[in-house]
């Protein structure tokens, strides 16, 4: 099986191939520190030490839910993002018609009436509820999970448990405490695997196999992906990844301050925002970073592309396509005369050739444009994805010299919004809240 990122339009417009000479410069550097982060267990989503016990640990917890026709999910972000992606790319069915088999419901947010709406529809006895986070404490999961718990409860009595799996940290936090209280089905998030590199845990694996997905497959593809990384890891210059990153962090130097992931492949459409988050929240540090913009094709040709083509000259794009995609229904020989070049073609090549014309009118446009194409869009290469926009996001992190696995600023909206809700030990959130409700409002109507 062959994946391939094709650079003969990756450097163009102001972008030139000697703004990434300095950083292709620094793989030696980069081995070395991937080799002894590595060592330390610092990168498991590259290393996946965690996969033996997943194959282990995850089947029985499958077995348990085996009754259940649904899953919800209880998780926010990374505990959301992936999983949503997996689905909708390799389980669609459930969003169509007459669908009756298992399904996947994300409570991702924590508007009242949706929350309502999805609980009002489920039914506890059929329902596998599923809470996923790493530390335990995420507030947004933890107040849908003590509703939920309250739901099942009213329903199932002490029954319950049997119907409430938590994803957490092996040994702390507060969903490890009412696993352990409870006797609740759990399994681990690995330490160090931060939320949006997750997808390929239990985190992600579990509402895929829930839907019967082959998540091993996944695995498997993220794992040869990886295994020139991990068996090699001084040789990184030679990885698709490091050229990724080192074309990423060429574009910021020359002022590009957008990246669009256009996908050409319908549906993987989610691995969008799954990429926006992974790739925002990574490297949108101590002032630097390019936004993410998250582009579907061929629907977005008809919204935004026209900002693409033809707005400011800041934008750079990573296009994907997938080969052997499903050609569909052909056009019948009876077209009216005006269409007749269409007759007898499939839908695919309506797909193909506007994947075509874009990346061509993008290319034509000036955007520095590099072309991932996939061999098939099954499991694996889905795998294979994912793990390639991951160490890319690692290394330009790397190279822009910020740490791409932590998101510290995002910590500060959670305390002032504990805060507002009166938890204790935010005394200085609480001033600085005071302060900002002082200021006179300056409304007006329309």
């Amino acid at each position: 099986m062959s994946h391939y990122l094709e650079w003969s339009r990756a450097y163009s417009h102001r972008l030139n191939t000697a703004d990434a000479a300095p950083l292709q410069a620094r793989a030696s550097e980069m081995g070395l520190r991937l080799e002894r982060e590595l060592t330390q267990g610092l990168l498991p989503f590259l290393s996946m030490p965690y996969r033996a016990s997943l194959e282990s640990g995850l089947p029985p917890v499958l077995e348990r839910m085996r009754p259940c026709r649904h899953m919800l999910v209880l998780g926010i972000g990374g505990s959301a993002l992936g999983a949503r992606a997996v689905q909708k790319a390799f389980a669609p069915g459930q969003d169509r018609p007459g669908h009756t088999g298992s399904s996947l419901w994300i409570a991702d947010n924590v508007c009242a009436e949706e929350f309502e709406a999805l609980l009002a529809a489920l039914h506890p006895a059929e329902t596998a509820v599923v809470c996923i986070s790493k530390s335990g404490g995420t507030i947004e999961t933890l107040a849908q999970y003590f509703l939920v718990r309250q739901w099942l409860q009213d329903a199932l009595g002490e029954g319950w448990r049997e119907h409430m799996t938590v994803v957490t940290d092996a040994v702390s936090g507060y969903l490890r405490q009412e696993a352990s209280s409870y006797g609740l089905a759990s399994l681990e998030v690995p330490d160090h695997l931060g939320g949006r590199y997750s997808v390929l845990s239990a985190v992600g694996l579990l509402p895929a196999a829930f839907l019967g997905i082959d998540w091993r497959a996944l695995l498997d593809g993220a794992a040869h992906a990886a295994q020139p990384l991990v068996e090699k890891p001084r040789r990184v210059g030679e990885h698709p990844s490091y050229a990724l990153a080192c074309w990423a962090r060429a574009l910021e130097i020359q002022d590009y301050s957008e990246l669009i992931l256009f996908c050409y492949v319908p549906r993987w459409a989610a691995f969008g925002p799954w990429f926006a988050q992974l790739w925002a929240e990574s490297l949108g540090k101590d002032g630097q970073g390019i936004l993410p913009v998250s582009a579907t094709g061929v629907t977005d040709q008809h919204s935004v592309n026209q900002m693409f083509l033809d707005g400011r000259r800041n934008k750079g794009c990573i296009f994907l396509t997938g080969r052997r995609q499903q050609p569909g229904r052909a056009f019948g020989q009876d077209l009216p005369e005006k269409w007749a070049w269409l007759r007898g073609k499939p839908l695919g090549a309506l797909l193909e050739a506007e994947a075509l014309g874009t990346r061509m009118a993008l290319c034509m446009s000036g955007v520095p444009l590099v072309h991932l194409d996939m061999e098939d869009t099954g499991p694996r290469s889905a795998g294979a994805f994912m793990l390639l926009l991951e160490a890319a996001t690692l290394f330009t992190g790397w190279l822009m010299e910020v740490n791409p696995l932590d998101q510290p600023a995002v910590e500060l909206g959670k305390r002032l919004a504990n805060a507002r809700l009166g938890a204790p030990g935010y005394e200085r959130e609480q001033t600085d809240l005071d302060s900002f409700m002082a200021v006179p409002l300056q409304e007006q109507v329309f």
